[in-house]
């Protein structure tokens, strides 16, 4: 893996948009997973600002790892926020957006998704592929809405499976583990003292490490990035 540590949240976000734009520019379509989450969302509003013009978004497919089983307009939903902070701003075709319906039934639309994945993504290893998949992880070691409660999820065969917040109870419709280690690139955008005990426990592989859903993410192409702040690295030797 590579580790990518910076003083500030928006330190990483810039960097991290740098490392996006270079990527994008090296192939004809570049098909990427986001995420939620608050680094995310300063992700975006550097991207929006600066790499306005520098990246042809025309080449760009957007795709979720996870999303809240809400409506579009609402404020939970990752892809409003996506949408508000980024999406609203920069000149993408509306064909290149391929959102998770949050407001379907959860199981019928992590069916759909999966179709989407299917058709819309090329094929390697005889699943889809992503050239990018971007995750956060929580303080409790969960990525791409699999909690450790349900870390079996991680293993599905399906493409996409539905979770549940252990404490809202919230459905939300992810991508399963066959998908998200079959990207050529896995990048964790991880930022917040929160996150400390986990950014070590995982990344130094210490004892139970392996009961968090985010110890388990390995891509096959072996390109896993860390982009993290001063904070979230702070136990790291």
């Amino acid at each position: 893996m590579d580790l990518h540590v910076n003083d500030t949240k928006q330190e990483v976000a810039e960097n991290f948009s740098k490392y996006f734009r270079n990527a994008a520019h090296d192939t004809d379509v570049f098909r990427v997973a986001l995420s939620g989450g608050s680094t995310p969302k300063i992700v975006f509003d550097f991207m929006a600002e600066h790499y306005k013009e520098e990246v042809d978004w025309s080449r760009v497919h957007f795709f979720w790892g996870d999303e809240r089983c809400v409506p579009p307009t609402d404020e939970q939903s990752n892809y409003k926020m996506t949408r508000d902070h980024l999406l609203s701003k920069i000149d993408v075709p509306e064909a290149n957006i391929f959102r998770i319906k949050g407001e379907n039934d959860s199981e019928e639309e992590a069916k759909r998704y999966s179709e989407v994945l299917e058709k819309d993504l090329p094929s390697a290893n005889g699943l889809p592929q992503f050239d990018l998949v971007i995750l956060g992880m929580g303080g409790d070691g969960h990525t791409a809405s699999i909690f450790p409660s349900e870390i079996h999820l991680w293993d599905e065969k399906a493409y996409c499976a539905v979770a549940t917040h252990p404490e809202s109870g919230q459905k939300r419709v992810g991508l399963t583990g066959g998908i998200i280690n079959n990207a050529k690139t896995v990048a964790f955008l991880v930022t917040g003292n929160d996150k400390t005990e986990k950014v070590s426990e995982i990344i130094g592989q210490k004892s139970g490490y392996k009961a968090y859903p985010a110890s388990k993410v390995n891509p096959k192409s072996g390109d896993l990035q860390w982009f993290l702040d001063a904070n979230a690295a702070s136990g790291l030797s």
